[in-house]
This record gives C-alpha cells, structure tokens and sequence, in this order.
C-alpha cells in the first residue's frame, strides 16, 4: 500500500494545518482506495446513523471540513 497523490490542497496551503494538529487530508492509494484524515467522531456520531448503516470494529467514522473536499473537488476521479 503506498500513497500515489493528495487530492487538493495540502492543509497547509489551506490555512488548516499550522500545527501537527487538525490537518484534514485525503490521499489516493496505488490500489484505488482512498485516505481520509479527519477527527475522529466513531463515538458521536454511531446513534445518528441510518438503520442501514453501520460502523464495523476495524473502522472509524471521521470527519473533515467542507473546505478540505472541495478543495479535493478537481482531483477525485468518476470512474
């Protein structure tokens, strides 16, 4: 598994990241999947899904800011 590229902006240019602390991010993988850094909200946010989904033991519920994904607009492939 390695990192292929960042879609968007880095959280730097985007005035999010001035620390080593709070720097959302996606990255695409050579294997087509995608890195999502964000905060993690599992805990607070696992009452508020649908009945049709659900958050499995090996993963996480994280969240991003809007700006983080439209900055990654341009980049994020259709196919």
């Amino acid at each position: 598994m390695q990192i292929e590229r960042r879609l968007g902006m880095s959280p730097r240019a985007r005035n999010q990241c001035l620390s080593e602390a709070n720097c959302p991010d996606i990255f695409e993988l050579s294997d087509g999947r995608f890195v999502i850094i964000g905060d993690d909200i599992t805990a607070d946010i696992r009452s508020e899904l649908p009945e049709d989904a659900g958050i499995g033991p090996n993963e996480r519920a994280v969240v991003i800011t809007r700006e983080t994904l439209t900055a990654a607009r341009q980049d994020i492939p259709f196919s």
